[in-house]
């Protein structure tokens, strides 16, 4: 029988040891390339809660570098990726790069704020990161992405008798952020179990994707399954209900804000690196 207002399952395992070196590559990161990380946090399935024993360690940060970086005539690589090694998967942003993304209401940035998993911030740095964002956020980008993801997802991963586990998780996290928006509710959070809680009164289907959880988070990356016939279906609705709803949203008129906010936190830092 389903359970009356199920609750969704979700974990964000990080092992102790892990953490540990993730923070000292963050260090080695500094100082290899001349910057200060302001923030950084998990952004993969740790992140949203679904994590598989054999789940990647999805690191992304934003940096910013001295004032002379930003005086140059040619504008320098910004973005810095480190090769994957075993289960660590690292690369961040610049933050002048981060403040456009973030002027384009860029989805994946704003989901990096609200990881539920921070390894290291600058508080007042992203308490700010995160003011703006909310202004800048826009419901007609933000829907187009995620509805676009999901229908990419669910054409390229869902289409045989066998299927992924996680491939699932990967069509519904999009179309319950797309249900977010369509409600009102602004930018969608990165946890998979908010989402689907505040989006979803059908016990019987919350169950069942608590069932493909609890499956998910046991097994590998790899392990495949026979087709969800409910699943299945739900999706198929739930994509022509998304593609049918017409958002509406605005570009972000707060430039001004976010040239003060670089000016301001590049400036505060490179006080701070002259002082030492």
């Amino acid at each position: 029988m389903p359970t009356k207002n199920a609750a969704i399952r979700f974990d964000h395992p990080i092992d102790p040891a892990v953490r540990a070196r993730i923070l000292s590559e963050l260090q080695a990161i500094e100082t290899r390339h001349d910057v200060t990380v302001l923030f950084a946090c998990e952004s993969g399935s740790r992140g949203w809660g679904f994590a598989s024993p054999d789940s990647d360690y999805d690191v992304r940060f934003i940096y910013v570098h001295k004032l002379s970086w930003y005086l140059s005539v040619d504008p320098g690589r910004d973005v810095i990726e480190v090769p994957i090694s075993g289960d660590l998967d690292i690369n961040g942003w610049d933050l002048r790069k981060a403040l456009q993304l973030l002027r384009r209401s860029n989805p994946v940035l704003l989901e990096w704020l609200r990881s539920p998993i921070v390894y290291r911030e600058d508080v007042e740095v992203a308490s700010n990161l995160r003011t703006l964002a909310e202004r800048c956020f826009s419901e007609a980008r933000g829907y187009h992405h995620y509805v676009s993801m999901a229908k990419k997802n669910f054409r390229s991963y869902l289409q045989g008798d066998d299927v992924r586990y996680k491939k699932y998780l990967y069509v519904l996290r999009p179309l319950f952020a797309a249900r977010w928006i369509r409600e009102g509710r602004g930018a969608p959070p990165m946890c998979f179990a908010e989402l689907a809680e505040a989006t979803l009164t059908d016990c019987a289907l919350l169950d069942e994707i608590n069932r493909l959880l609890d499956i998910k988070m046991r097994v590998g990356e790899a392990t495949t399954s026979p087709r969800w016939s409910g699943l299945h279906s739900f999706i198929e609705s739930e994509l022509t209900v998304a593609e049918a709803y017409r958002p509406s949203g605005s570009r972000c008129d707060n430039a001004a804000a976010l040239d003060a906010f670089l000016a301001h936190t590049i400036l505060n830092k490179e006080k701070g690196w002259l002082a030492q």
